[in-house]
């Protein structure tokens, strides 16, 4: 997943390891390796050259840290505010959302109806764009699976990551080394933050990479390989 899908995708292996097998993600963090705790990574990423995305990742996420990423502060401080003007003023939704779709892709070229779809979600939602703010403050208050725990490496549950150059935030490959077991690693010259709107060919393609034949997670679950007469029945 990305985007809250990341946290959630990570909450679910770091409690529930035995039934999450392996994971994929495509807004990828970690930390940064250590001689102490990671020596070998540790090396490998001083002696390793840097691609172009993690040479533009430095600029990158300190423009989102410093100028973007302020509607975080506000929603995990107080969202129900947040909320009722949200839902007074269509327009200001429009431009709450359309700043995020905007800035947070790669030059991706949003038509009007993509964009009113959804801006439409959100106004349209029963809950209404309230709804999709509480999950900041709550994750904020949560002492035990707050969002540094998704961070931290995660043994045991296979690991895919997909880097996209215009992602929010930019870090080399071996921070995300330090999150888990890695079975698979892409890096991609195109794409941001919505890398499953922009380009879904490319998630899709690294989906079925890491976990077809040969891929770095096939036969995760014991006597499923993922192949054979029951996926042929499941299409019928």
């Amino acid at each position: 997943g990305g985007d809250w899908g990341t946290w959630i995708t990570r909450i679910m292996a770091l409690r529930y390891p035995d039934a999450v097998r392996a994971t994929h993600i495509n807004l990828v963090r970690g930390h940064a390796p250590t001689p102490l705790a990671n020596p070998i990574l540790y090396l490998q990423h001083k002696l390793s050259p840097s691609s172009a995305r993690e040479k533009g990742g430095p600029a990158r996420t300190s423009w989102f840290l410093n100028e973007g990423s302020g509607y975080g502060a506000e929603q995990q401080t107080k969202p129900q505010t947040l909320g009722y003007a949200l839902r007074d003023s269509p327009v200001g939704l429009l431009a709450w959302i359309y700043e995020k779709l905007h800035d947070w892709t790669d030059a991706y070229p949003w038509t009007d109806d993509e964009i009113l779809t959804w801006v439409s979600i959100y106004w349209h939602g029963t809950g209404g764009p309230a709804a999709s703010l509480r999950i900041y403050y709550e994750v904020a208050k949560d002492a035990e699976f707050g969002l540094a725990r998704t961070w931290e490496y995660i043994p045991r549950v296979k690991l895919g990551l997909s880097y996209f150059p215009k992602e929010i935030l930019v870090f080399p490959k071996a921070w995300g080394r330090t999150m888990g077991p890695v079975a698979f690693e892409s890096e991609k010259e195109r794409g941001g933050h919505f890398a499953a709107w922009e380009c879904p060919e490319e998630l899709v393609g690294d989906l079925r990479v890491m976990f077809g034949k040969g891929g770095g997670a096939e036969g995760v679950v014991k006597g499923k390989s993922g192949y054979g007469v029951e996926i042929r029945r499941a299409k019928l």
